[in-house]
C-alpha cells in the first residue's frame, strides 16, 4: 500500500523537473540556456513528398508525409484488432487496458448500430467501426511529439536558418535556429557563421517525415468516397433494384402527372443530396483536423510554454468527435437506405 504514494511523489518530482530543465535550457532565464525561440512553421495545404522518385513507377504517385501517416494509422488499427483478438480467444471475462478501451468503444458503436439500423446492424456496424476506429488512429496518431516537427529542411520562408547539431556518418542532424533581431547576429560575417557550425542563409524550413492523413483532403476525399458507396450498397442490399427508384421515379409521371413530375424532381435532388455528401464527409473531417493542427503550430510558436497542453487537450477531443461523427453519419445514411421508400416499400415487404 505504501509503493504507490511513493511512486506519485516521484511521478511529480520527475515533471517538475523537467519542467524547470525545460524552462532553463529553452527559454535563457537568468542568461543560462540556449536561448532557442519558437518559430513559426510553414503550413502546406496538400501532402508533402518525400522523395521525387515515383512509387512502383507510376507517374503522379509520391511517397507523401501524409501517406505515411495513413500508413500508421492502419498499423495501429491492426495492432489494435490482434490486441482484442488474444484477449478474446485467452478466456478472459473482461479485457482491461487498451484492449478494455476498444471493446468499450465497439459495445457503445453496436449499440448505437443496433437502436438505428434494427435487423440490419450485422450489415452496417463493420463500416460504422471500421471508419470510426481507422479515422479516430489518424486524428490521435497527430498529437505524438516530433509529428510535424521531425524531418528534412529545405529552404523556406521567414528569418530562420539551420544550426548543426552533429553527424552520424554521412548523416547531418540539424536544427532550424532563430537568430533574432539583434545585431550581433547581423554583423556576424561568413566567417563567423561557419565557424559557429551555423549556415549564413536565412529561409529554412521542415518537411516532415510524417503527417496525419486527416489532414490531407486526398484522405478525406477517398474516404469519403468509400463512405458513399457503402451506402449504396447497403440500399441495394435491402431493396434491390427497388432502391433505383429513390433516384428515377416515374411510375406516376403520366397518370398522375402533378405528382408524377413531384416525384420525378425528389429523384434528382436525391442524386444531388448523394454527391453532395462526399463533398459534405470530406470537408467537414479535413476542415477540422488541419485548423486543429494550424491551431497548435500557431500557440505553439506564440506562447511555447504550458500553452500549447490546453490546445493538444482540446484536439485530444476534437480527434474522438470528428471520427465518431464521420461514422454515425455513414451508419445514419446507411440505415436509411435501407429504408423503403413510397409505395415500392410495401412491394418489396
Amino acid at each position: 500500500m505504501s509503493e504507490k504514494p511513493k511512486q506519485r511523489v516521484w511521478a511529480r518530482w520527475v515533471v517538475l523537473a523537467a519542467i524547470i530543465l525545460g524552462l532553463f535550457l529553452f527559454t535563457g532565464f537568468f542568461g543560462i540556456g540556449l536561448g532557442i525561440k519558437a518559430i513559426m512553421p510553414e503550413v502546406f495545404l496538400p501532402g508533402e513528398k518525400l522523395s521525387e522518385t515515383p512509387l512502383f513507377g507510376i507517374p503522379g504517385l509520391y511517397m507523401s508525409n501524409t501517406f505515411v501517416g495513413l500508413i500508421g494509422a492502419d498499423i495501429v488499427v491492426f495492432l489494435l484488432a490482434f490486441g482484442v483478438y488474444r484477449g478474446v480467444k485467452s478466456g478472459k471475462m473482461a479485457l482491461t487496458g487498451i484492449s478494455g478501451a476498444v471493446e468499450a468503444l465497439m459495445e457503445m458503436l453496436h449499440g448505437i448500430t443496433e437502436s438505428t439500423a434494427g435487423k440490419w446492424t450485422k450489415l452496417i456496424f463493420p463500416w460504422f467501426a471500421t471508419i470510426t476506429l481507422l479515422v479516430l488512429c489518424a486524428n490521435w496518431l497527430g498529437l505524438i511529439p516530433g509529428v510535424e516537427t521531425i524531418g528534412f529542411i529545405h529552404e523556406g520562408h521567414g528569418e530562420y536558418a539551420t544550426k548543426e547539431l552533429f553527424t552520424i556518418g554521412n548523416l547531418k542532424i540539424q536544427t532550424i535556429w532563430d537568430y533574432g533581431e539583434t545585431a550581433e547576429a547581423d554583423a556576424m560575417t561568413t566567417e563567423e557563421h561557419a565557424a559557429e557550425g551555423e549556415e549564413e542563409h536565412h529561409g529554412a524550413a521542415v518537411v516532415p517525415f510524417f503527417r496525419p492523413a486527416s489532414t490531407d483532403l486526398n484522405f478525406t476525399f477517398a474516404l469519403a468516397i468509400v463512405a458513399v458507396i457503402a451506402v449504396q450498397y447497403a440500399g441495394f442490399k435491402s431493396q434491390g433494384t427497388a432502391y433505383l427508384t429513390k433516384f428515377w421515379n416515374a411510375k406516376h409521371f403520366f397518370s398522375k402527372p402533378i405528382f408524377g413530375f413531384i416525384d420525378w424532381g425528389v429523384g434528382l435532388l436525391e442524386i444531388v443530396s448523394e454527391i453532395s455528401k462526399v463533398l459534405s464527409f470530406a470537408f467537414r473531417l479535413f476542415g477540422n483536423l488541419f485548423a486543429g493542427a494550424v491551431l497548435i503550430f500557431v500557440m505553439g510558436s506564440l506562447v511555447p510554454i504550458f500553452a500549447p497542453a490546453m490546445f493538444y487537450m482540446l484536439e485530444f477531443f476534437v480527434g474522438l468527435i470528428q471520427a465518431v461523427v464521420f461514422g454515425m453519419l455513414t451508419m445514419t445514411f446507411m440505415a436509411q437506405a435501407t429504408q423503403g421508400h413510397g409505395d415500392h416499400e410495401e412491394s418489396h415487404a
